[in-house]
């Protein structure tokens, strides 16, 4: 488990404002990537000529086209051409890998501090480091790595019990194991307590060498905040979170930009499904288990709730099982 071979798969859609920063960030790593999958999915500007003209410079880079579908489809879309180049590789080849966007600018050593980290901790499964969006980010000033100015950043505050969904990190044996990713919204949250399911360990870090710049705020969607606010009301309600749990999350996030609208936009999303009565994801196990730990964290604290999870899972960690059948 100590080999550095990493894959990195990339959909992207009409990526042309950011993609040349985030390609020249990944092509300048202290460890670059075995293989480095780009799914264009349908873009209309920019993005194909600019793929091209990196894949003809770097021979690790491969481009698939995909057709237009005719408009970005968030969630299961978005996994969808993700595994248009997952398919088109043998995982067995690879020790990690990794979908990452391409609206990212990474630090230089980034997937070698990663795998440094997972080396040293076999049962780390799936990793990530911190996301922040400039505070002017509409102007996109140049990066100076580390990031240490966190004044002239604004921390997207996700929580240490997950990786980062624009930038999921994954040991090859944990992303089989856990059946890889389903396709829909709340993908991002629900491999990773998969992951805690079956002993693995889900994790990011804000470290300096570890914190990347998200070009495209989180949650802003492809249309305006209130839209992707209403959709990470409605994922949780899919994931299978309890009322009370997103009532406490949404208080916090509250406090993020766009201030209190964001909150009220996600508690929409949630309780409104709650009203259509929406289908959720997988069955009574999944969600026992995830509402165990998230009444965990209400009353104990997140941190002292992770540990004693990830402690008391640990005997179910077998990176050398075939994947089990686990709820769909």
């Amino acid at each position: 488990m100590n080999g550095r071979r990493y894959c990195l798969i990339t959909p992207c859609r009409d990526e042309a404002q950011y993609a040349r920063r985030a390609l020249e960030s990944i092509v300048s790593q202290s460890v670059p990537p075995a293989l480095w999958v780009l799914v264009d999915d349908g873009s209309r500007d920019e993005t194909p000529a600019i793929l091209a003209e990196f894949a003809a410079r770097y021979p690790f880079l491969r481009v698939i086209r995909r057709p237009d579908r005719g408009d970005r489809k968030l969630g299961g879309g978005v996994i969808d051409a993700f595994y248009t180049g997952y398919e088109s590789i043998d995982p067995r080849e690879f020790d990690y890998v990794c979908k990452l966007d391409l609206d990212l600018e990474m630090p230089p050593t980034y997937f070698e501090s990663l795998m440094q980290r997972m080396q040293a901790n076999p049962r780390i499964g799936t990793c990530s480091g911190k996301a922040y969006f400039p505070v002017a980010h509409s102007q996109l000033p140049p990066t100076q790595f580390p990031l240490t100015r966190l004044e002239d950043y604004v921390s997207e505050k996700i929580g240490d019990d997950h990786s980062l969904g624009m930038a999921k990190f994954y040991r090859t044996r944990c992303f089989t194991q856990i059946g890889g990713f389903i396709r829909q919204l709340a993908w991002d949250g629900i491999d990773s307590h998969r992951c805690r399911q079956l002993g693995w360990i889900a994790t990011s870090w804000d470290a300096p060498e570890l914190r990347f710049v998200h070009m495209r705020p989180m949650g802003t969607s492809h249309k305006n905040w209130w839209t992707g606010r209403v959709r990470h009301g409605f994922g949780h309600y899919f994931m299978g979170t309890t009322p009370v749990w997103m009532l406490a999350s949404t208080a916090y996030r509250m406090t993020r930009p766009p201030v209190l609208i964001g909150g009220v936009a996600a508690l929409w999303g949630y309780f409104g499904s709650m009203l259509r009565r929406a289908p959720r994801y997988g069955g009574a196990e999944f969600r026992s288990f995830l509402r165990r730990y998230q009444w965990a964290c209400l009353v104990k604290g997140k941190q002292r709730a992770l540990q004693e999870l990830d402690a008391a899972q640990a005997p179910l960690w077998n990176p050398e099982r075939e994947a089990p059948a686990l709820e769909d």
